[in-house]
């Protein structure tokens, strides 16, 4: 019998060499004929921890390494996504708010008549 393969995206690398990959179906429902999403999450061995968050991963049927992994990654592609470098702190020009508040008068005492 065929292992099965099959398409999903990292959501987890935070565990050594396992990746959490989730797999999106559409079915077809039987009685109102509309497509229903749905989705599982596997556990995938992956060997060299090559994969991170957000790759399209392909995942094949394998013998058990461990309780919960019983499949491998076999191939994938990168995620477009860069996240974005930390730059250096911009210096900010002075709101007009404040402005507005250190320039404004200060208020009288009002002196009470008796």
């Amino acid at each position: 019998m065929p292992r099965r393969v099959l398409e999903g995206t990292v959501v987890s690398d935070k565990m050594d060499k396992t990746v959490t990959v989730i797999v999106e179906r559409k079915k077809l429902h039987p009685v109102y004929k509309k497509y229903i999403r749905s989705s599982s999450k596997y556990a995938a061995h992956d060997e060299n921890n090559n994969c991170k968050v957000g790759d399209r991963v392909q995942i094949i049927e394998c013998a058990p390494i461990s309780k919960r992994k019983r499949w491998e990654v076999i191939g994938g592609e990168r995620s477009t996504a860069v996240a974005k470098p930390a730059s250096a702190p911009k210096a900010k020009a002075p709101s007009a708010a404040k402005e507005k508040k250190e320039k404004a008068p200060a208020k009288k005492a009002v002196a009470k008549k008796k």
